[in-house]
């Protein structure tokens, strides 16, 4: 199946949910952009330790996955689709099993490099008006990614997808939310997988996991430990 673009999307902080938490995973969809080295002119994050920033720039996100998630949640499945989840750009053809952290995608004038994939948070239960549907995400995979932006420029909606791979041994992203997500798994392979093009905050979880592992051979002890405030595993 050929790589293609289905659409462009921005949006600005607005209040979320019953509680009116700040998100702009609310967007509108746009025919051109440009791609600055923070992501889409026009474009705002609410949150940049979760989206935004160089290292987060633009969320792109397959549009194979909503199918899976009407599936899995009927009851909004007619407002599911391209952009419902905040992406920034919506393609299809490609997917997490076939992408690696450092691969490069030529879109349209811009440079992008995968940096990591997305952390599904409170954000998408909000949008989708009921709980779990974060961790179904999570726990199936359906993350899409984000990318860095190492040259600028335009974009519109016939612009063509590109892949350039990078480091045919770095993980996939499928693979590294398996090794994230595994009970005990090798110090080794989690510092194999901290390659340089993934984000800092993923590479020191990493980094810290497999150092803790390393200190912590019983089985009967849990990562992350119960006392460490916001850990991930």
């Amino acid at each position: 199946m050929s790589i293609r673009l289905l659409g462009l999307y921005t949006g600005r902080a607005a209040p979320l949910g019953d509680d009116g938490r700040l998100s702009a995973i609310v967007k509108s969809a746009v025919s051109t952009a440009h791609i600055g080295p923070t992501g889409l002119d026009g474009d705002q994050q609410a949150d940049l330790s979760v989206h935004g920033g160089p290292d987060k720039a633009v969320h792109l996100y397959p549009a194979e996955h909503y199918a899976r998630l009407a599936e899995a949640y009927p009851a909004v499945a007619d407002r599911l689709g391209p952009g419902f989840l905040g992406e920034n750009l919506s393609l299809t053809g490609l997917l997490e099993t076939a992408l690696r952290v450092g691969d490069r995608l030529r879109v349209g004038e811009a440079l992008l490099e995968v940096s990591q994939p997305r952390s599904p948070c409170w954000k998408i239960d909000a949008r989708f008006g009921c709980k779990g549907v974060a961790a179904t995400v999570a726990r199936q995979r359906l993350t899409g990614w984000y990318c860095r932006v190492i040259e600028t420029g335009g974009i519109h909606l016939d612009s063509r997808i590109e892949p350039l791979p990078g480091d045919s041994e770095a993980l996939t992203l499928d693979a590294l939310m398996v090794l994230m997500a595994s009970h005990r798994p090798d110090p080794a392979q989690l510092r194999a997988a901290a390659v340089p093009a993934l984000t800092a905050s993923w590479r020191k979880r990493l980094l810290d996991r497999a150092d803790w592992l390393q200190q912590n051979q019983a089985d009967s002890v849990q990562w992350p430990p119960a006392h460490t405030p916001g850990a991930h595993g």
